[in-house]
């Protein structure tokens, strides 16, 4: 058997939803938020209340802003 030169091992490369910034996981998870809100107000909660429902529209529309200040704070990201 011919003798391997010894190599440092391998990187495992994490998938990349776990390598997110912090930034970026706050406007994913903002926006995964914003969504539900507006599925589950439409959907669920009208049947019940309506004012209720357009409350919950009212909140998933000041989402979207709110993490896109949060996603493009910090630092520039260079690769």
């Amino acid at each position: 058997m011919p003798m391997q030169e010894d190599r440092p091992p391998r990187e495992v490369r994490e998938p990349r939803l776990f390598r997110l910034i912090p930034r970026e996981r706050a406007y994913l998870i903002l926006m995964g938020v914003c969504l539900l809100l507006i599925v589950l107000a439409w959907t669920l909660i009208w049947r019940y209340s309506t004012v209720a429902a357009v409350a919950m529209s009212a909140v998933a529309l000041v989402i979207p802003p709110v993490a896109a200040i949060i996603g493009n704070a910090g630092p520039v990201n260079r690769q």
